[in-house]
C-alpha cells in the first residue's frame, strides 16, 4: 500500500508489492499472517488484496474509504475489511495502531464457516464499547503478541486465535442475521442448510451445480435458489464459485502441482475457464499469484525500504 503507482518494498520478514490497485502481500515462510505496528501517520491510495484486513487502533483517527462507505475508526474500534475489498487508508498524525493481514483460506477449512461465509465478505465493524468488542479485542491482541515473540508454530497459534475471533463474530451473526419472520423461519431448517453447505464442501471439485444441490436438499431448483440466497446471502453459483477460488488459491500457495491439475482439483471445467475467472477475480493470472506468494517470499533482493514504520524485529 504506497502513493505511487509502483511499489516494491523489502520488510525483514517479505515484500509488498503493489502493482496499480493492486497489493501483493508476502509472508515469511510457511506463514500466511502479517502485523504490523505503527506511530507513523500514512496514507494509502486506493487498492485491493487478497488478505483480509483488520485495524485496531489505540490513538488517532483511521479513515478507510470502501466503494460504498466511509469508516471513521476511533481508538478501542475495530474495523474488518475483507478478502478482495478496493479501499483507501488515512491515518493522522497521532495515530497508532496494529494493522492485521491475513489469509482466509485456512478459516475455510472449518466445517461451520459456510454457517458465515456471507459475515466474512463484507466489511465488519465493531463501533459501540460491547461485550463482543472487548472479547474480539482481547484476542487479537493474544494473536499480536503471539505475531511478535516468534516462537515455534506461531503462525499456527495466531490463526487459532482469529478462529476464536471468527467463532465470537459467528455467533453473533447468526443471532442477528437468522430469518426474522415467521414465514422464514419455516422456510429454512438449519439442519437441511448445514448439510448443503457440507455437501459443497465434499463435491465442490465435482460438475455439481445449482439442480443437484437441491435434489440433495430435496427441493425444486426454483425453491432451492431462493432459500438458499436467504440462508447464506450469496447466490449458490457465488458461493460455490468463491469456494473453488479459495481451494485454488490455497494450493496454488502451497502445493506445486501443475496449473491444470489445480484447475481441475478445484472444480474448473478447464484451464481457460480457471485462468479466465482467476484473473476476474483475484485480478492476475494463477501463475502470476503463485509466483508472487510462492517464490518473492525467500527472494533476496534490493528494494526501498518502505516509508511507514514497522515494529518488527
Amino acid at each position: 500500500m504506497a502513493n505511487e503507482t509502483t511499489d516494491n518494498s523489502r520488510f525483514p520478514d517479505g515484500f509488498r508489492i503493489l502493482h496499480g490497485k493492486q497489493e501483493y502481500i508476502t509472508y515469511r515462510e510457511h506463514s500466511s499472517v502479517r502485523i504490523w505496528a505503527s506511530d507513523v501517520a500514512g496514507h494509502y491510495d486506493n487498492h485491493v488484496h487478497s488478505a483480509i484486513e483488520v485495524i485496531l487502533l489505540q490513538r488517532g483517527t483511521a479513515i478507510y474509504q470502501l466503494p460504498d462507505q466511509t469508516y471513521r475508526v476511533q481508538p478501542g474500534q475495530i474495523l474488518f475489511i475483507p478478502s478482495g475489498c478496493p479501499h483507501a487508508l488515512t491515518e493522522t498524525d497521532d495515530t497508532l495502531r496494529y494493522l492485521l493481514l491475513f489469509e482466509p483460506s485456512p478459516l475455510y477449512t472449518l466445517q461451520d464457516m459456510p454457517q458465515v461465509s456471507f459475515m466474512t465478505q463484507h466489511p465488519i465493524y465493531l463501533q459501540d464499547k460491547t461485550d463482543l468488542r472487548e472479547q474480539v479485542c482481547h484476542q487479537l491482541m493474544e494473536a499480536i503478541d503471539c505475531y511478535f515473540q516468534k516462537k515455534s508454530m506461531w503462525n499456527t497459534q495466531c490463526y487459532a486465535y482469529l478462529m476464536q475471533v471468527y467463532a465470537l463474530l459467528g455467533r453473533q451473526y447468526l443471532d442477528t442475521a437468522a430469518p426474522h419472520t415467521p414465514a422464514a423461519r419455516k422456510r429454512i431448517d438449519p439442519e437441511i442448510m448445514n448439510s448443503v453447505m457440507t455437501y459443497i464442501s465434499e463435491h465442490y471439485m465435482d460438475d455439481i451445480c445449482l439442480s443437484d444441490a437441491a435434489a440433495f436438499a430435496g427441493f425444486s431448483k426454483y425453491y432451492f435458489s431462493r432459500v438458499f440466497k436467504e440462508f447464506a446471502g450469496v447466490s449458490f453459483s457465488e458461493y460455490l464459485l468463491v469456494k473453488r477460488l479459495n481451494a485454488a488459491s490455497n494450493l496454488l500457495i502451497r502445493t506445486i502441482q501443475p496449473i491444470h491439475e489445480i484447475a481441475q482439483s478445484s472444480g474448473f471445467g478447464s484451464v481457460a475457464t480457471f485462468n479466465r475467472v482467476f484473473r476476474e477475480q483475484k485480478k492476475c493470472t494463477p501463475t502470476q499469484f503463485r509466483a508472487i506468494y510462492g517464490t518473492m517470499v525467500n527472494a533476496d533482493i534490493n528494494m526501498p525500504i518502505f516509508h511507514a514504520k514497522e515494529a518488527e524485529n
